[in-house]
């Protein structure tokens, strides 16, 4: 599976998950919306339906998608996101330094190791952030949510299983 990612020059070198994952060959690193493959499955926090292993064979085909961008500028997607099979990631909690265990706000890396768990490719998953300090922790503090996406068939049943890890309050 091709994972590429569109990264808009907003973040640390130094501390950009993206580019670390570029520099092993993990993942291909574009700079222009041009560069991507169209008909991919782009992961998008506002996209409406969830990726699911429905998603699989398009992502197979086309490739996986992330944006390395600011939340701040998360928008540009929007100019863009008709060129691909839009999809959010369900509930899961950041093991990264900078937003360790807030829920929804993954690294780049934490989203396509998500996302290749959730399609059904754990072992990528798990080299994908082996490279990380933070990396397995990652795993560890998602497992029982990551499994129970990963059983999932569809988006709908995504949705539905997010429900018993997302907290009441």
């Amino acid at each position: 599976m091709r994972i590429v990612v569109y990264h808009a020059r907003e973040c640390d070198p130094k501390r950009c998950t993206a580019l670390r994952l570029g520099r092993s060959g993990k993942v291909e690193i574009v700079f222009g919306f041009e560069d991507l493959p169209r008909g991919g499955v782009l992961l998008n926090p506002l996209a409406e339906k969830a990726l699911s292993k429905e998603d699989a064979e398009a992502a197979g085909r086309y490739g996986l998608i992330a944006f390395d961008c600011s939340w701040k500028k998360i928008n540009q997607i929007t100019k863009v996101k008709n060129w691909f099979r839009s999809r959010s990631l369900p509930y899961l909690i950041a093991a990264n330094p900078t937003h360790y265990g807030k829920p929804t706000i993954l690294s780049t890396a934490e989203a396509l190791s998500a996302a290749l768990f959730i399609l059904g490719e754990k072992e990528r998953a798990q080299e994908i952030l082996a490279q990380f300090k933070w990396g397995p922790v990652f795993l560890e503090l998602n497992r029982d949510p990551l499994e129970a996406y990963n059983t999932a068939k569809d988006s709908a049943e995504i949705i539905e299983a997010q429900k018993q890890f997302i907290p009441q309050d």
